[in-house]
């Protein structure tokens, strides 16, 4: 791989990482009702749940459930069921006095940031359809792959952060008297991601 294609990769992932979409709204709902530890563990989840797509691209698994309609299409709807059920739970449900920054809700968001990002189809289809355009097959595949795919977690992790650090000064400016509503505005992000997850197409 040539130090042009990756600065095309990246340049084109930092793009790509700052456009909302259900991670970034996940990890802004989860910033905006529980601050900033929560909203890092959420990142991270997504994260995790990125290195596991890059591992099933660098052995063809991705392909394969790309290329099946029904494998697809279940995984869409569980994705989006899981985000409108994670939503509607923020909209609806009681604010609760848990500390923000607590082993519990730390670990639950990083939980839940594996599963938003890893029932999201979308992933996969950026993996199989634009990580060959900069893959040189004279090079060893493996190895391309695991530079991108660092290259592409170092760039997702800065910024997730970013959007971390908006939703946690806007968190900060409203006070503890907004807290009912904010968690009420990350509901919402929830549930519009989970009904655009479920008009996504797999081509």
């Amino acid at each position: 791989m040539s130090l042009e294609g990756w600065l095309a990769f990246c340049a084109m992932e930092t793009v790509l990482c700052f456009i909302p979409g259900p991670a970034v709204l996940f990890v802004l709902s989860v910033a905006l009702a529980r601050g900033v530890r929560p909203g890092i563990a959420a990142a991270a989840g997504i994260l995790t749940a990125n290195a596991g797509y890059f591992a099933l691209s660098a052995t063809g698994v991705a392909a394969v459930i790309v290329a099946s309609h029904e494998l697809f299409t279940v995984l869409k709807w569980a994705g989006a069921v899981y985000l409108v059920y994670l939503g509607l739970g923020m909209l609806f449900g009681r604010t609760r006095p848990t500390p923000a920054a607590s082993p519990q809700v730390v670990r639950g968001a990083l939980l839940r940031g594996v599963l938003v990002q890893g029932a999201n189809p979308k992933a996969l289809v950026f993996f199989v359809a634009l990580l060959p355009q900069f893959i040189e097959p004279g090079a060893p595949v493996v190895f391309q792959i695991m530079v991108l795919g660092a290259s592409s977690i170092v760039i997702e992790f800065f910024a997730l952060a970013v959007y971390v650090a908006v939703a946690v000064r806007a968190r900060q400016l409203a006070g503890s008297r907004l807290a009912g509503p904010l968690q009420r505005v990350g509901g919402g992000f929830l549930v519009a991601a989970g009904a655009r997850l479920a008009v996504t197409r797999s081509a």
